[in-house]
């Protein structure tokens, strides 16, 4: 503490009249010495107020300046953290450290302590610099490293399988085999089930890199579940009532594209079924084929005489399962088919369909088609097979 000089003065009143006495001058000198405990008090707390900055400033360097992979890192070569469900909160930390995901586990429970909430389990994946923030923030909010799998309407086992193993998820054979192997996920579904075929939803997944097909497929049936529950199919109806939809939705998203055309082409099988006329359907033989591992890419006259029961020109009513993965549109056509008197119908050129009652009018729609097709096939080169219903719905019957 420092003392600034001034001067002090005396006043008195002798003879009446006021005079001023000079008393002292103080300066620095005069102030008293500081003492050596003070000295070293004041030393301490700046030694300490610079311990807590660079502390201060390392907490914030590991806990804010990214690190690990480099930018743009490929998937094969990014770092993986696999989190299993129940770890700890240090012990999550001391992986991720061990990883090279974090400079020190210590700024990772030190942000736990500050910022609280949840940490989700799962795979990590880290494919560029990140700092400790925000490699907590990303597992508070579960960013778990995932392989979408897209599975659009109409895919059957052997196409999903195949999505499975492009996506890197394991092998065709793999998946197929497990999907003949866990038709017990839908016992209650349909109780004579040979194959998962019908019961895996259409939609696009996420799975783990170490995902199962089992924990795949049973997935996929969850989902189907979900689905039908929305329009009353569940299990402990009425017979087969729920196997007997899918396979007639199975047939219906195959059979066409436009969703408005759906119910009225699940009322031309409604129709076929109550008269007890065959269904004489394409993609029910193709299907065939392809269970017996010999589908050529096209139909040839071999396989429409072949005695298969997927095989709809040669038997009556609905073949024993499914033929591919339905919709919600071709499943919505199934339980509220159009009521009409169409027996028949055919493509016509604009890839929409043409609906007749009689054989007649049918027989003149696919000569109009048959035309078209015709007139096509002189500008491209194109398969008359392309869309399957062609054929079955052109044959007279």
């Amino acid at each position: 503490m420092q003392c600034r000089s001034f001067m002090a003065y005396k006043t008195s009143a002798e003879d009446g009249c006021s005079n001023v006495k000079y008393i002292r001058h103080l300066n620095q000198n005069d102030c008293p010495a500081q003492s050596n405990d003070e000295r070293q008090g004041l030393k301490f707390l700046a030694t300490v107020l610079l311990l807590v900055l660079v502390v201060a400033a390392l907490a914030a360097w590991e806990m804010y300046v990214p690190i690990g992979p480099a930018a743009g890192t490929s998937d094969e070569a990014a770092t993986y953290v696999d989190i299993a469900p129940g770890t700890g909160t240090r012990a999550i930390a001391t992986q991720l450290e061990k990883a090279g995901v974090l400079r020190s586990r210590y700024a990772f429970d030190l942000l736990r302590a500050v910022k609280g909430g949840k940490l989700i389990a799962g795979e990590y994946r880290f494919n560029r610099p990140a700092a400790a923030s925000e490699v907590y923030a990303r597992m508070v909010r579960g960013d778990v490293y995932t392989i979408p799998v897209p599975i659009p309407e109409g895919y059957n086992i052997f196409e999903i399988a195949q999505a499975v193993e492009t996506a890197g998820l394991g092998s065709r054979e793999a998946f197929l085999a497990a999907e003949r192997s866990q038709t017990g996920l839908i016992a209650d579904l349909s109780p004579q089930a040979t194959s998962l075929e019908g019961f895996l939803f259409p939609d696009t997944y996420r799975f783990s890199r170490h995902a199962t097909p089992e924990q795949m497929l049973a997935a996929m049936v969850k989902r189907f579940r979900q689905v039908v529950a929305q329009f009353g199919l569940t299990p402990g109806g009425s017979g087969n009532e729920i196997a007997r939809t899918v396979i007639l939705a199975s047939l219906v998203e195959k059979e066409v594209s436009q969703d408005a055309e759906r119910p009225l082409v699940a009322g031309v099988f409604a129709n076929r079924l109550a008269q007890g006329i065959p269904l004489a359907t394409d993609p029910s033989v193709i299907y065939a084929t392809l269970l017996e591992g010999r589908y050529r890419g096209a139909i040839y006259a071999s396989d429409l005489q072949s005695d298969s029961p997927y095989n709809t020109y040669r038997r009556a009513g609905l073949p024993p399962g499914p033929i591919s993965n339905p919709g919600v549109a071709a499943l919505k056509a199934v339980l509220a088919p159009a009521r009409t008197d169409y027996l028949y119908f055919v493509a016509d050129a604009e890839g929409h369909s043409r609906f007749s009652a009689t054989l007649q009018e049918h027989t003149q729609q696919v000569q109009s088609y048959r035309r078209a097709v015709h007139q096509a096939t002189a500008a491209q080169s194109r398969p008359t097979h392309s869309r399957s219903r062609t054929h079955s719905h052109a044959s007279a019957r």
